[in-house]
């Protein structure tokens, strides 16, 4: 017989006879479903997070900062300097000539999550100007209205309400001076300003005595703006601030948590993928076991040591590629979309195609791991020790 047909038959044949190893087997579905369940469900936080990222920031836009902040909660630019930062070349200008800048402000506001009794939780508080909406067209008040420059007045994301109580439109919330109320509810096609509080950067910079913003958000006058507006900052040495594409900003300040969340997830999963490693290892031996007068009769039968390992991976890759879609399902189930607050920011969690494939792929190894020591026993079984045996 040819070898191909050999491995087919034999193949077949174990398939055939997995129910009779059912208990035995199950040890590896459920140890694999596990195992890459755990580690699906964690990167599907990596995975939201780096989607929420992703849809952050435009090209066109431009983020200017200090150049001792990494970030915008670390930096503060003088009023003093505004007007010299928004004079500057490589800022777009509107029809009247204006430039299209926005100096903006941020702060943190403590809040009442959902359910009732969970700890309270963190959002960001931003505040812009009257060229906010020249500079963000994609944000867009789907209820309510927009707040009135130099009102105590705030508009939330849509991603605010499922998380913190509280933020409905014609609720009020707590602040230094006294209750602001929610006139208006926004979205910004899915990025992560949708999970913050906006209104007057004026006014809530007068609230917190704050003299300082925290950036400037500026469009950039065509291809060549941020090289010209970077150059134009250099050279102006006093101002002490820098620009950065606010696609780059949004990418530079998010490696750090995506590079967390892939370390916990691989660290835990690759934990429980060693335990599944050594259930499949002792499975595939107490099958190889099992068949022994099987393999033994197949030997005498003619059929070559090749088949027979190969028909001891292949059920070790079935049952691993099983118990892998089984984990990758219920992680799909529990996790795809659910919202989750890491710190002050919220995004959705996403179990993509491409972690389907990591699960498979991880599942694949240990499944070829654990079946290939217990495949090279069952291809060197003598045939007449194993009769004997039988």
């Amino acid at each position: 017989m040819h070898a191909l047909s050999q491995i087919i038959a034999v193949t077949l044949l174990s398939l055939r006879n997995l129910p009779s190893r059912l208990w035995p087997s199950l040890v590896i579905v459920a140890g694999m479903a596990a195992a890459i369940g755990v580690l699906i469900s964690i990167l599907s936080l990596a995975a939201g997070y780096a989607q929420l990222q992703r849809r952050t920031g435009d090209p066109g836009r431009a983020i200017i900062l200090p150049e001792t902040a990494d970030t915008e909660g670390a930096g503060a630019i003088s009023r003093r300097t505004i007007g010299d930062i928004m004079a500057m070349p490589g800022i777009a200008r509107d029809a009247g000539g204006a430039s299209l800048a926005d100096p903006e402000y941020v702060s943190l506001l403590l809040a009442d999550r959902r359910p009732a009794g969970r700890a309270p939780g963190l959002v960001t508080l931003r505040g812009v100007g009257r060229k906010a909406l020249a500079l963000r067209p994609e944000l867009k008040i789907v209820a309510g209205r927009m707040f009135q420059p130099g009102a105590r007045e705030l508009i939330v994301g849509i991603a605010i309400s499922p998380e913190f109580r509280g933020f409905a439109v014609g609720d009020k919330v707590i602040m230094q001076d006294g209750q602001w109320p929610v006139v208006g509810s926004f979205t910004t096609g899915g990025d992560v300003l949708e999970g913050q509080i906006i209104g007057d950067a004026a006014t809530l910079m007068s609230v917190a005595k704050q003299n300082s913003f925290n950036s400037v958000i500026v469009r950039l006058d065509g291809p060549g703006g941020l090289a010209m507006l970077q150059r134009a900052l250099a050279a102006g040495t006093r101002l002490g601030v820098r620009a950065e594409r606010q696609s780059d900003y949004y990418e530079r300040t998010s490696q750090d948590t995506a590079s967390f969340f892939h370390a916990v997830a691989y660290a835990v999963g690759g934990i429980m993928a060693l335990g599944a490693l050594f259930g499949a290892l002792n499975t595939m031996y107490s099958a190889v076991g099992a068949r022994t007068r099987e393999i033994a009769t197949l030997r005498a039968l003619g059929f070559g040591g090749t088949a027979v390992a190969v028909s001891v991976i292949a059920e070790s890759v079935l049952l691993a590629l099983t118990g892998a879609l089984i984990g990758i399902g219920i992680a799909w189930i529990l996790f795809n979309g659910q919202g989750y607050a890491f710190g002050e920011v919220l995004f959705h969690l996403a179990v993509s195609p491409a972690l389907v494939g990591v699960g498979l792929g991880w599942a694949l190894v240990v499944a070829l791991l654990g079946g290939l020591l217990p495949a090279i026993r069952a291809a060197r079984l003598p045939v007449v020790d194993a009769l004997r045996a039988t």
